[in-house]
């Protein structure tokens, strides 16, 4: 009896690790879908930038204000996302999606910016 017992409780150790690696799989998939919803705002906001820089007008506030308040809301989803993903990990939260990081750790973690293609990057200040 007691080997029927412990092959029960196998068969639910799996079922719940299989559960959970499902539950990540799919915090992968949205955190995907968020980023490129993030990097589709990213470029509607910079071609509304070039667009209105080209024609020699600025660009309309309220078009600016939609543009980067898609942008922020798509980072904030992937941040949150990150989140969650690193609860079904066990670790802890990224320092992006941390607030209660210190500023310096954030900015430590941001990649430098670099100029046009193939100019090298600037040091990170």
């Amino acid at each position: 009896m007691s080997i029927l017992n412990k092959l029960k409780s196998e068969i639910k150790n799996a079922g719940t690790a299989a559960r959970g690696a499902i539950d990540e799989g799919k915090v992968r998939i949205d955190i995907f879908r968020v980023r490129q919803s993030a990097d589709a705002a990213a470029q509607a906001l910079g071609y509304a930038v070039h667009r209105a820089r080209r024609d020699g007008r600025e660009l309309e506030t309220a078009t600016l204000e939609r543009l980067d308040g898609t942008l922020s809301g798509h980072e904030a989803a992937a941040s949150r996302l990150e989140a969650e993903l690193a609860r079904h990990r066990g670790d802890s939260p990224p320092a992006a999606a941390n607030p209660a990081a210190p500023a310096e750790e954030r900015e430590s973690a941001e990649p430098a910016e670099s100029g046009a293609p193939g100019e090298p990057a600037e040091p990170a200040k």
